[in-house]
């Protein structure tokens, strides 16, 4: 079959190579996740879900999270928050440190984060949204998006209304994840309600839930007739998904799964980057999950899960990743 352009996707004056994007995920898309993901080709990557006082105050550990030097290509900072002026002040800071993107956090559904009123809590008040909106619309000249959930409560959709008024005050995309805030990730993802609000608003929608390889994200993407796909879970230990969607979308063909050998010498960059961003000390604890994750489904992989479990430097790390058998 002849090869297709790749489709891209535009959000505001933003162009992406292709309408992947990987998803926010706290402890997990730092500047080594994100580097991983874009070299297997995702059109756009997002930091994880940074405090805004903890910009405006300059906090070191935050500050750490919005460190995007050395990373080609576009990269979004997602920041959370309750008042308008604070998101609108970490969005400038954001902006000022390379962010090709601001989303606005309105979806997570941690209990810290909801009992603070932040994340998903947003979703209960649509007066603060619009000024939220309207705040950070104003403060930057990048694009910026919303990411929120169908609603909070399972028997009441917010998102639509929502992002009417997100359009309304300039929002440049809405990424919806089609569960609500009560389910927090049980059930499966409607995408029926993507395809809704697709016909609702004018702006791009992003979907986002339950992609998990090429077939899913083509069948998605013509079905609800959003405009890119963000994936989540599916990419931890598994940056390989990225290369695997792009040609299912541009050939429709499928790749050959990545064999054990590629698995290790990815995963062995992968800790190399972290180690050498945070420290061996902190990179050897971040990792261990991670580790788990590559080698999730191999012979072998509880043992191997025990070893990286235990280790305590990068070196035995290496050792447990690459030995045969425990």
């Amino acid at each position: 079959m002849m090869k297709q352009a790749a489709k891209k996707a535009k959000i505001g004056n933003l162009t992406l190579d292709n309408p992947l994007m990987a998803a926010p995920m706290a402890g997990i898309s730092d500047k080594a996740c994100r580097m991983m993901n874009r070299e297997y080709g995702c059109g756009l990557v997002f930091t994880e879900m940074i405090n805004d006082k903890g910009l405006i105050y300059g906090q070191k550990r935050t500050m750490s999270m919005l460190d995007l030097s050395e990373e080609e290509g576009p990269v979004a900072v997602q920041i959370f928050g309750k008042e308008p002026d604070q998101l609108a002040q970490a969005a400038i800071i954001a902006e000022l440190h390379g962010a090709s993107m601001i989303n606005i956090n309105c979806g997570c559904p941690t209990p810290k984060i909801v009992r603070n009123g932040e994340g998903a809590a947003l979703m209960l008040e649509p007066a603060r949204l619009r000024a939220i909106f309207r705040a950070v619309v104003q403060a930057v000249s990048i694009p910026v998006t919303v990411k929120m959930r169908r609603g909070f409560y399972n028997d009441h959709d917010l998102c639509f209304d929502l992002s009417g008024i997100a359009e309304q005050e300039g929002i440049a995309a809405v990424i919806l994840h089609p569960r609500s805030r009560e389910q927090f990730f049980s059930g499966q993802a409607d995408w029926d309600v993507i395809e809704q609000l697709k016909k609702t608003v004018s702006i791009p929608v992003i979907g986002n839930g339950d992609i998990n390889g090429g077939p899913a994200a083509w069948r998605r993407l013509e079905e609800s007739g959003c405009d890119a796909i963000m994936i989540g879970r599916a990419y931890l230990g598994n940056p390989f998904i990225f290369k695997e969607i792009s040609t299912y979308l541009q050939e429709k063909t499928t790749v050959k799964p990545p064999d054990w050998k590629e698995r290790r010498e990815t995963a062995t960059r992968h800790l190399e980057l972290v180690c050498r961003f945070k420290g061996e000390h902190i990179g050897v604890k971040e990792m261990r999950k991670h580790l788990s994750w590559y080698c999730k489904g191999l012979p072998g992989a509880a043992k191997k899960r025990t070893g990286f479990n235990c280790a305590v430097s990068k070196e035995e790390m290496l050792y447990y990743l690459n030995s045969e058998c425990l």
